[in-house]
């Protein structure tokens, strides 16, 4: 079998049961496994059997249903996407303009109240006729297209009940002007009510204007992201340094960057040094220092120094480009939330009809003269007032402004799911090293014992620099890492190195050699032993150390302990904020890692964590997770007061090494490091590594998912309390009828709440 996965425009969507019909249809295609359809972005992703599934047969599955899909096409770029959406867009104004314009002028002419300031020759049912067929059939062309082709699979959708109102009133409307001597034959005074049909099609176009300039807003993160790129490189070829299009950039081209440039595209420094604001992809603010051998990130801005760099990754393998395709996936997926509201929206229309029909019956028999027109009315007004738009609408345009926003701040969040299942995590693990640590050894401690402080003149500052010259010089031939920490640290303070002589390394103890004439050894407890060296005088300066969680080697010079020197992977600046915010919120937060207890118990204490997992097999990283799954709260009053039943656990860790955990855990947090980012590893990426970002994660889950909620109580509401005024149930009791035009202008102002609400998303600040 060879699966394959097509994503692809979709036009004429305007509500989840179109939603609906497209996904059934695409799904009852031999060899589509799935079909997701998403209305805010309006695509379509497939996943089918290339050998069983052809593009001709996704565009007949959505032609089928009265829709078009642009399967034989690419999806075009950002320039090429304006373009046609600002043609839609005008396509669309200019219906709405003709509509609104000639309805006004039939409401003129026609309405009780406004007719008798009309001339007269708008009053004349003929001309009525005249000015509401184009907009009958030109403007609300649209309608018709969805319609028939549905109702030929036996289906319905928005654009069904919109189509049956129009044309009931369009077509009464024609018979009385043709024929207004066979209505008076009837009892009933020869009305039009082309204004009906008109203006309800004008409003419903203007609603859908309006919606899709709001919709429009919701995916600015895209053409941001898109608009980070740089044009064009400057590359060396042939001995000189030529400016090509950033298309035309191979993998292995040296490319110069100068001062406030972009960088073209992912690579490595060969030459030179800067600093490089990473914000606009990791969004963090400050300028990262690079030098010769660092990696570095296409559409960053190279700040202040020129550099020459390899391009290691090109075109769509860039770190930018992964971002952009991780955001739109995210952006086209769908909710399980929503997935429910699809559902119902299924057989919200043909209920609707029904209860259409059925309010068409009940006034037509008890309604007052003339009974056919109330009955006729009000059955127009619960078609138009019920069009699910609105709960189409809700989930998918939260779900973009919250995924859009992420990827803004260095949050990639891969699809809805894990975004709508975050805000219920009540438990975080947090690997130790890579993920709460920096995963690189540093020095952290020079520690010169009584012994040569009590043999030398020399101050306590002096000491350090002697004890670190010796181990650094004496490590600078092993491989170990710690030897690399030592040497590191001797680098960065300058230390001048002397050369060694009878370098010897001892496996399992450490090293020793001759520097400057004199018998050096450096390593641990076993080697000092084997070597006779006393350190009971430094034993409360080794047990403070230990106890703080850091490995200890010991320097002795001639015989005698003359120093330590504790070396420890260190904590991330972000490390303990990142966890008294998960702590705020109520959230227990776990560590894991394959360190001894010892170690694991001094870490977890200085980020305020309680619950430790040491000495843990990367293996058996997973089994305690799904152990933590089903464990309750020890605490029931916590339990009670955050409504947890059970854990949802969140896994963070670097990508790589933890992707078992990331994987079984609720959501899977990866940490982004560079350009290898591990974005299949987890259902979430933190490319800015800041542990802060884990908590604003679940927090933008939050704001997400309380924006889906009041959606959906709006748009659920206001067809639930809708729909029966339409069926006229005050009408007995205060007199009160909705009429078809109030009803249109309605469903279309509950469409372009729900967007304008979604983007209010947009003001929670990371």
């Amino acid at each position: 079998m060879s699966e394959l996965k097509k994503t692809f425009p979709i036009k004429g969507m305007h509500c989840a049961s179109c939603v609906r019909l497209i996904e059934k249809s695409l799904g009852r295609v031999d060899g589509v496994s799935s079909a997701v359809v998403n209305l805010a972005t309006e695509q379509a992703s497939v996943v089918y059997d290339s050998t069983k599934v052809t593009d001709t047969d996704l565009v007949s599955a959505v032609r089928n249903v009265g829709y078009k899909a642009g399967v034989e096409q690419e999806l075009k770029t950002e320039d090429q996407q304006k373009i046609e959406k600002e043609k839609e867009l005008k396509a669309l104004r200019n219906k709405v303009v003709v509509s609104l314009f000639l309805g006004s002028l039939i409401l003129w002419g026609s309405f009780p109240g406004l007719m008798q300031f009309a001339p007269s020759i708008l009053q004349n049912f003929w001309v009525q006729l005249i000015l509401a067929t184009p907009v009958q059939f030109w403007a609300g062309l649209v309608f018709y297209q969805a319609t028939i082709p549905a109702l030929r699979h036996r289906t319905a959708n928005m654009d069904t009940l919109v189509a049956l109102g129009t044309t009931v009133a369009y077509v009464y409307s024609a018979f009385v002007a043709i024929f207004p001597q066979i209505i008076k034959q009837l009892g009933v005074e020869p009305l039009p009510y082309f204004d009906v049909a008109t203006i309800i099609i004008g409003l419903i176009l203007l609603g859908r204007y309006f919606e899709a300039k709001a919709k429009a807003g919701t995916s600015e993160a895209i053409k941001k992201l898109i608009g980070l790129q740089a044009k064009t490189a400057r590359v060396l070829r042939n001995g000189k340094e030529v400016d090509i299009p950033i298309d035309q950039v191979v993998i292995g081209d040296v490319i110069r960057v100068r001062p406030g440039e972009k960088i073209p595209s992912d690579g490595e420094i060969l030459e030179g040094e800067s600093s490089v604001d990473e914000s606009m992809v990791t969004g963090e603010s400050i300028p990262v220092d690079k030098t010769k051998g660092d990696i570095i990130i296409g559409a960053t801005i190279n700040k202040t120094g020129t550099f020459l760099y390899k391009a290691t990754k090109v075109g769509a393998d860039t770190m930018l480009s992964q971002i952009i395709k991780l955001v739109q996936e995210a952006q086209a997926s769908k909710a399980p939330i929503q997935r429910l509201v699809d559902l119902i929206s299924s057989y919200f229309v043909p209920i609707v009809i029904m209860l259409a029909i059925l309010t068409f019956v009940v006034w037509y028999i008890l309604g007052p003269t003339p009974a056919f027109l109330f009955a006729m009315l009000n059955a127009i007004a619960v078609l138009i007032i019920a069009c699910p738009c609105a709960m189409g609408l809700a989930t998918p345009t939260a779900i973009m402004v919250g995924t859009g926003l992420g990827a803004e701040h260095g949050i990639l969040i891969k699809d809805a799911e894990s975004l709508e299942i975050a805000h219920k995590i009540n438990t975080v693990i947090f690997d130790k090293t890579g993920t709460l640590t920096k995963g690189k050894p540093e020095v952290t401690d020079v520690v010169p014992t009584s012994v040569i402080l009590s043999d030398s003149d020399i101050t306590s500052e002096e000491s350090k620099d002697l004890i670190l010259q010796l181990a650094a010089s004496l490590e600078k031939g092993s491989e170990h890492s710690l030897a690399e920490a030592i040497v590191n640290k001797g680098e960065a303070e300058r230390v001048k190195f002397i050369k060694v002589v009878d370098f010897k390394a001892i496996p399992g103890h450490g090293v020793e050699g001759v520097v400057d004439g004199k018998k050096v050894a450096l390593g641990n407890m076993r080697l000092m032993e084997r070597e006779n060296i006393d350190i009971t005088h430094a034993r409360s300066d080794l047990a403070r150390l230990e106890e703080e969680g850091k490995t200890v080697m010991m320097l002795a010079q001639d015989g005698k302990l003359v120093g330590l020197i504790a070396v420890a992977d260190t904590l991330k600046e972000t490390a303990k904020e990142g966890v008294d915010a998960l702590q705020r919120k109520g959230i227990e937060v776990v560590m894991i890692t394959g360190d001894n207890q010892r170690t694991a118990n001094a870490i977890a204490k200085q980020v305020g964590i309680k619950k430790v997992y040491a000495e843990v097999l990367p293996q058996d990283k997973e089994k305690i997770v799904r152990e933590l799954q089903t464990t309750r709260f020890a605490d029931s009053a916590r339990r009670a007061t955050y409504k947890l039943p059970t854990n949802i656990v969140a896994m963070v860790g670097d990508g790589i090494n933890d992707a078992p955990a990331l994987a079984a855990a609720d959501v899977g947090i990866a940490m982004g490091t560079g350009t290898d980012v591990a974005i299949e590893a987890g259902d979430i990426t933190l490319i800015n590594k800041d542990l802060r970002s884990v908590a604003s994660a679940i927090e933008l889950s939050r704001k997400t998912m309380r924006t889906i909620k009041i959606n959906l109580f709006w748009a659920f509401g206001y067809n639930v309390s809708l729909i029966p005024v339409a069926m006229g149930v005050l009408y007995p009791f205060f007199g009160l009828l909705l009429n078809p035009i109030f009803a249109s202008m309605a469903m279309a102002l509950s469409s372009i709440s729900v967007v304008s609400n979604s983007l209010l998303l947009k003001r929670f600040k990371i």
